[in-house]
């Protein structure tokens, strides 16, 4: 807490479009698309805050919405945390439970006559939202997740970043190097020098992270910068082009919808 008392807080995370303002650009666009920022509530080692999947999913979709005529909703930010249970901080739903949500809102945007919904996950541990798509083709709602496992690579390839995603998995070069460039106020001191590497982690959904890493950190947060987050969200914003391409086009290609559904469901 500070002096005052009173605890800290972000600002900026949640969109403040009025209804008009909302209505004039579905006016505009042949395929209303939303966008739902998806967090998680979490231990992120000592230096980023529980909300860091969150502001990361916000950061993207905030980007998203800047470069494309989407209608940015704002974040869930409790989801499936399980694996992190054993520090102080996290909360966490069931994946049941985080499908209704999504399955809710998607059927609630529907009514307002948005059908095209794309899920932006900030937590690899949120799988369920991969099955949520997975069972919304032929529902005649269009969803998507996003970004998958190739926009990351992308993503880390052209902002310089050194450590793979098998090596980056929690509090890591990427999320510090995102959380540097959007909320440079949530980065502590520490994470210069908290990398920790924990590859083989084959046994992580049964024993949860607490058996692989004492800090709460996997990855190498010392190689972060502001620079390579702003190149990360950058090169994400790009990487969705394809998705608005093609969800909002009037009918879904087979092929396309094929590839679409499987690198949907590899994203965790």
């Amino acid at each position: 807490m500070s002096s005052s008392g009173m605890r800290s807080t972000v600002s900026g995370l949640l969109p403040l479009d009025t209804t008009e303002e909302v209505r004039e650009r579905g006016a505009g666009v042949a395929r209303q698309v939303a966008v739902l920022p998806v967090g998680s509530f979490e231990q992120h080692g000592p230096f980023l805050p529980l909300a860091t999947d969150t502001l990361v999913a916000c950061a993207i979709a905030r980007e998203v919405a800047a470069a494309y005529p989407v209608h940015l909703l704002p974040p869930v930010t409790i989801s499936c945390s399980h694996e992190h249970a054993a520090w102080p901080g996290t909360v966490s739903i069931s994946s049941v439970t985080l499908h209704a949500v999504v399955r809710d809102i998607a059927d609630s945007l529907r009514r307002s006559g948005v059908d095209t919904l794309v899920l932006v996950n900030g937590h690899g541990g949120n799988y369920v939202l991969g099955n949520v798509v997975q069972e919304s083709a032929g529902s005649g709602n269009r969803m998507a997740l996003f970004p998958a496992m190739e926009d990351w690579d992308a993503a880390r390839e052209r902002a310089g970043v050194e450590t793979s995603l098998l090596s980056d998995m929690h509090a890591g070069e990427i999320e510090a190097s995102i959380l540097l460039h959007a909320h440079p106020e949530c980065v502590k001191a520490g994470y210069e020098t908290s990398d920790f590497l924990a590859d083989d982690r084959r046994h992580l959904l049964t024993l949860g992270m607490s058996a692989y890493t004492e800090s709460g950190v996997i990855g190498r947060p010392s190689r972060a910068s502001a620079e390579k987050g702003k190149e990360l969200l950058a090169a994400l914003t790009d990487s969705f082009g394809a998705y608005f391409s093609l969800v909002t086009s009037k009918t879904l290609p087979v092929e396309a919808a094929g590839a679409s559904e499987t690198a949907e469901a590899s994203e965790g």
